[in-house]
């Protein structure tokens, strides 16, 4: 009996062991794509690096940059949102003016540091939004924590996860609170004194003066009302309608069924663990082109352990978005890896980007530019979702669709069902597995077993 218990922990942790040690290592290295994609590359000269006119007339608006990683989304929403009204000087702002990473793979010169931006104003910017900005180095975060306490009185405004860099602060203790539907469990047990929600895509506390948005694309919302509340509706609504917002209507009603955990996010892990050959999409930077762009290119694809966006333009030169971001590419041309896409990001690449296009298909092999938002009239995660789903499987783009808690239906998926290749990666490493328990079984337990037996006999004779 205790050999065939013996030989049955023999396999069970040679399977823990060598599929678990591959998935997590897996894990770690995709996520370390996305979430720890902080820039290694030299920085390029950024002589010439302007900031936006400072109009004293108009609130200001702070949109802040953390000292590790910060969500791409989270922070070009805000940004990019309250730039379109014309009625505020946006800025991104920083500890201090040292190039800063979105995750995914794109890099950001602040406008302002905390110092420079306070003696500029004399006071605390008018509304201060704050992205999910990755925290595991807390001593890094610290100076971050302290300036929105510093700035407590003022308009708060969390995107997403950011709800848990703004409850690091203290400042929602006691209030309801609601973000990201896959956060919400660590942080109500980090910060329990919140009274996190996941039914609503935004919140609003303090009359008006602190707001949380839930997952990513809820901070559409939460901006849109904002906006609504500072400037009036009818400007919300033209903002949305330029966008091609499909959802305006939680605007005004921000309940919702809230998400949960199902077979979508086991997918996702299981591609972050075993998708071994991941898609190299080159990510094609330009001036003029929208921030919300650049970052739904990264979200959609690059957080999916299934793809790696690489960012560039064709010298590595820094470029200025359409709302007066420096932005700063991983790659110029002759650096990029072989890719098996080139996307194009932005509703106006046809223009803009004329002549960046050109030059890529005369040293891209072939490789046609993918202009994944030429359609005016969609909204511009739609057709990258369908993109995704030819490209990897319904599965992952489902995923992709919840993660980013996009509520619309305005696309078509087509494609496979499931992702065959990282099931097949995890079934190879499963037989390999047991293939090996099988040979230390044979070679060290049944064979000492048969000896045993031999030597037995041996003495009877």
């Amino acid at each position: 009996m205790w050999k065939f218990l013996l030989r049955s922990v023999v396999y069970a942790m040679i399977i823990i062991l060598l599929v678990g040690g591959i998935g997590v290592s897996g894990l770690v290295y995709s996520q370390g794509l996305f979430w720890g994609s902080i820039r290694q590359e030299p920085v390029p000269s950024l002589e010439g690096i302007q900031k936006p006119v400072h109009d004293p007339n108009k609130p200001t608006v702070a949109v802040l940059l953390g000292n590790e990683a910060t969500e791409s989304m989270d922070f070009t929403i805000p940004y990019q949102l309250l730039s379109m009204t014309g009625a505020y000087n946006v800025y991104a702002v920083a500890e201090d003016n040292q190039v800063r990473s979105l995750t995914g793979g794109v890099d950001i010169v602040p406008h302002y540091s905390f110092a420079e931006l306070d003696a500029l104003l004399g006071k605390s910017a008018d509304m201060i939004a704050i992205p999910f900005m990755m925290t595991q180095d807390a001593q890094k975060f610290e100076p971050i924590r302290e300036w929105i306490q510093k700035h407590k009185d003022t308009t708060l405004l969390s995107i997403c996860a950011g709800s848990g860099n703004l409850a690091a602060t203290g400042l929602l203790d006691g209030k309801t609170v609601t973000t990201h539907w896959q956060t919400v469990a660590d942080l109500t047990r980090l910060y329990p004194n919140v009274n996190w929600v996941t039914d609503r895509r935004y919140i609003t506390n303090d009359e008006g003066k602190i707001i949380s948005s839930a997952g990513v694309s809820s901070g559409i919302d939460a901006t849109l009302y904002v906006i609504s509340q500072q400037l009036g509706e009818p400007m919300a609504e033209k903002i949305a309608k330029d966008l091609n917002y499909p959802s305006y209507d939680f605007v005004k009603n921000p309940k919702v069924e809230p998400f949960s955990i199902d077979m979508k996010y086991s997918t996702y892990i299981l591609n972050n663990a075993f998708q071994w050959n991941k898609t190299k999409a080159g990510m094609l930077l330009y001036n003029g082109v929208e921030e919300m762009a650049i970052a739904s290119v990264l979200d959609i694809y690059s957080d999916t352990g299934t793809t790696q966006v690489l960012s560039a333009t064709s010298a590595g030169q820094p470029v200025v978005s359409k709302h007066g971001l420096n932005l700063l590419p991983r790659y110029e041309w002759a650096t990029l890896p072989a890719l098996d896409k080139m996307i194009v990001p932005g509703t106006q690449a046809t223009t803009l980007a004329t002549d960046e296009i050109e030059g890529w298909k005369e040293i891209g092999n072939g490789l046609e530019p993918l202009l994944v938002h030429s359609d005016p009239n969609r909204f511009i995660f739609e057709a990258q979702f369908e993109d995704l789903a030819k490209q990897e499987d319904l599965l992952t783009a489902l995923h992709a669709v919840k993660r980013l808690e996009f509520r619309a239906e305005n696309y078509q998926l087509e494609g496979n069902a499931l992702p065959y290749e990282t099931y097949g990666n995890l079934l190879l490493t499963l037989i390999g597995a047991i293939g090996i328990a099988w040979y230390i079984d044979r070679r060290f337990i049944l064979k000492k077993k048969g000896a045993c037996c031999l030597k037995g006999k041996s003495k009877t004779a």
